[in-house]
């Protein structure tokens, strides 16, 4: 894709996220999949006020480290590209290989034990909607940065290919985590290619098997291509969040990661 002043990228990717999570926001309130626990319906639910609280904390570090991190990675690639690697068709290339690193990425938090350590934040919401999309610890965020500063180094790839990733990313986070009512039609059909509802819920199932499946972010296929495709189908009373665990309160899910806790093996 053409350059475009970092500056004026950055702005879109906020105001499409922010007007992506209030529609969705409103949507899911009007419209929703599953019943709502009791009192967390509206914005002052306590479960949302934790979500932002979480997200609050990552908004400050993006400008302060992920931005430049990320940007130096994309400055001091090597610049060996092909010709035709540019335009639209490079945009489309990085696109579905920053998709496929993020599902990698995403399996490996599953996988191994230190990065479950500050993964499993995100998945001890004990309901999904659309404000579990912005729910990390700090520490996944900024080894997250870290280990894509590396991909984004190797493979040469510009900012500007980073930020509509994200911008994407981001709103597919949204939906998919969303408690949207969608037809059963429309929903079959967009699993075909993103990744929604019916297939995320799964992954935050509260039953191991299936918390250690579906990690795909934005297009669907690599679950399939990768053998990680759960067979439970989403139901609305499904228990969300991880087995045999509860969620603490906010300052116990900030130093979480940092206790000593033994995680029940799959046989367990």
């Amino acid at each position: 894709m053409p350059d475009l002043p970092i500056i004026a990228l950055l702005s879109w990717k906020t105001t499409v996220v922010a007007g992506g999570l209030a529609l969705l926001f409103l949507a899911e309130r009007l419209l929703p999949a599953a019943p709502w626990p009791s009192g967390d319906r509206f914005p002052g639910g306590a479960r949302v006020l934790r979500n932002g609280a979480l997200w609050l904390l990552n908004a400050g570090l993006s400008p302060l480290v992920v931005l430049p991190v990320t940007a130096w990675a994309a400055t001091v690639a090597p610049g060996w590209r092909p010709a035709w690697w540019s335009g639209g068709a490079g945009l489309a290339c990085d696109l579905v290989l920053l998709d496929c690193w993020l599902y990698w990425w995403h399996r490996a938090n599953h996988e191994l034990p230190l990065l479950w350590r500050f993964h499993q934040v995100h998945h001890l919401d004990p309901f999904l909607d659309s404000t579990s999309a912005l729910r990390f610890h700090f520490g996944e965020v900024l080894l997250s940065a870290g280990v894509r500063a590396l991909v984004i180094a190797v493979l040469a790839m510009p900012l500007s290919s980073v930020l509509v990733f994200e911008t994407l990313v981001l709103l597919g986070a949204l939906f998919h985590h969303s408690n949207l009512r969608l037809a059963p039609g429309v929903e079959k059909l967009l699993s075909r290619l993103v990744v929604t509802p019916s297939i995320h819920w799964v992954h935050h199932h509260a039953v191991r098997r299936d918390t250690d499946s579906n990690y795909a972010t934005l297009f669907s296929l690599w679950d399939l291509l990768f053998g990680s495709r759960s067979p439970t189908r989403r139901e609305a009373a499904m228990p969300i969040g991880i087995e045999n665990q509860r969620e603490p309160a906010l300052p116990g899910l900030l130093l979480l990661p940092f206790r000593r806790r033994r995680r029940i093996s799959p046989a367990g």
